[in-house]
């Protein structure tokens, strides 16, 4: 390939990506007329067996938009570090909530999922008057919602609020697993991979562990509590 061809073939890609970007603001075009201030949601971590679970809310500038914004899951870890980064310097506000393991195992996952998203809208510094939500209607909120169903795929204000969800709760999990060495937290995150479940089994849980997603994997009491 000669460096013309690498040189068309780059600007292909830029384009595509700016075309995919404008795709993905389209649910906050479509509010724009109604809605001053739009507020992306979205959790992550409601499938781990440890650590908490983590909810992110995003206002986004509505004069220009954040190139490469997409589904975190989507993105490698240096892209959503980078992607993070971006997103804090220029959005107009970040709320971050947090609902512990203990809290998760009291009221169930679902409910805790709730809670944090409310934690995180609340956590804001501009009060939205429309919220992007991925998939679900969080109850007990006054404000106008909109559930989007894959919504961390379709709205940019839905992926910043995933972004920086995960980015948060993943250098959680990288601190917890220097306090709870044995149990690979730094590189599963607390989901349940082979090499989580053996040292659970073998060492027992930690005070991260969410008791209500452990117990086929723990008999009597550990030294890990």
């Amino acid at each position: 390939m000669t460096e013309e061809e690498r040189r068309i073939k780059r600007e292909q890609k830029r384009l595509a990506e700016i075309e995919r970007t404008h795709l993905m603001y389209t649910y906050e075009r479509e509010a724009s007329a109604g809605a001053l201030f739009i507020a992306g949601v979205d959790e992550v971590g409601r499938g781990p067996l440890a650590g908490p679970v983590v909810a992110g809310a995003v206002i986004l500038p509505a004069d220009h938009e954040i190139l490469g914004l997409n589904d975190s899951k989507k993105l490698s870890e240096k892209r959503r570090t980078e992607m993070d980064r971006i997103i804090r310097e220029q959005a107009v506000a970040i709320g971050l909530g947090v609902v512990s393991q203990e809290r998760i195992d009291e009221i169930n996952i679902l409910q805790a999922t709730y809670e944090a998203m409310r934690l995180a809208i609340a956590d804001l510094a501009t009060e939205p008057d429309l919220l992007l939500v991925d998939a679900v209607t969080i109850p007990d909120i006054a404000i106008r919602q909109n559930p989007i169903v894959k919504g961390d795929a379709k709205s940019a204000s839905i992926a910043a609020a995933s972004i920086v969800a995960k980015v948060f709760r993943d250098n959680l999990m990288v601190e917890y697993d220097a306090q709870f060495p044995g149990y690979d937290l730094a590189s599963n995150k607390g989901y349940g991979t082979k090499k989580h479940i053996e040292a659970i089994r073998s060492l027992g849980p930690t005070p991260l562990h969410r008791r209500s997603f452990i117990g086929k994997f723990i008999s009597g009491d550990h030294h890990g509590e």
